[in-house]
């Protein structure tokens, strides 16, 4: 990873969706060097595809919420049944499979506090590795500035 390639990462950050043509304007490279070095930084796994991001309110799902699982115990098989069936639930923003004294933290987002308790109650804590959960809503979420400054 050298400068220019820091550079180019630095100019996505900003401008996620900037053709190459505007990448390399910004950066004054030509393109065809921009483009290079955006194809070999996919190849090496740096960036990957973007994703759309969607405003869980503007969709109906205003409540967001982390909630903490402990596991009672701790088998592969069990671990990772869980994880699946965590990622795969419908309202589940993101899943931390973490150490400490919580094992998951899950964020989610919702219509309301009795599809989150559904989550809670349908959707966690049925599996048998599951011993307890804590809920804490979200009231503000914000972005951080990410593994490379910003200019």
């Amino acid at each position: 990873m050298d400068e220019l390639d820091l550079r180019i990462l630095g100019a996505l950050t900003e401008r996620p969706d900037a053709s190459v043509k505007a990448l390399a304007a910004v950066l004054g490279t030509p393109a065809s060097t921009c483009a290079f070095r955006l194809r070999n930084l996919r190849a090496r796994g740096v960036i990957s595809a973007p994703r759309l991001r969607i405003e869980p309110a503007a969709v109906g799902a205003p409540v967001q919420a982390i909630i903490r699982v402990r596991l009672g115990t701790h088998n592969k098989p069990g671990v990772e049944s869980l994880f699946d069936a965590l990622t795969e639930t419908p309202g589940v923003l993101q899943v931390f499979h973490i150490a400490g004294a919580d094992d998951f933290l899950v964020h989610i987002a919702v219509a309301d506090a009795g599809a989150l308790r559904d989550i809670v109650l349908e959707r966690i804590t049925v599996h048998e590795v599951v011993r307890a959960t804590e809920t804490q809503l979200v009231f503000e979420l914000r972005e951080g500035v990410g593994v490379l400054p910003r200019s």
